[in-house]
């Protein structure tokens, strides 16, 4: 983790954050550039205190870690809070947007690298 943070802090003093995730990083196998485990996505992302992320959604079910930080998250118009070590899951297709309360990481993995491959995972991002 401690790599991984050091790339986050990198990412937050030159990369732009995406309204609906943050900074998120894909974690990679560097032998070949795809996910680390070929059927399984796997990303880390960083959301600063106060941010809150505007509504999405996506095929994939997804399972969250918080890494670090508190916050919560409104899952299919529920609302959920977590903080360190706690583990949720956004089920596929089900809109949400998650706040931190504080600087919050997420790690996070899913179902969307072999959707990816079959050509079944879709996005829809919706304006804040």
């Amino acid at each position: 983790y401690a790599r991984t943070r050091e790339a986050l802090d990198r990412m937050k003093r030159r990369d732009k954050w995406s309204p609906w995730h943050g900074l998120k990083m894909k974690y990679i196998n560097p032998k070949n550039g795809d996910y680390a485990i070929p059927t399984i996505a796997t990303f880390m992302q960083l959301l600063p205190k106060g941010f809150t992320t505007a509504p999405y959604r996506s095929t994939d079910s997804t399972i969250y870690v918080c890494v670090d930080g508190n916050g919560e998250s409104t899952i299919g118009g529920r609302k959920y809070a977590w903080g360190k070590h706690d583990i949720f899951v956004v089920p596929s297709w089900v809109k949400h947007t998650h706040t931190a309360t504080d600087e919050a990481a997420l790690f996070s993995f899913s179902d969307r690298g072999i959707q990816e491959k079959l050509g079944f995972w879709r996005e829809q991002k919706f304006q804040a």
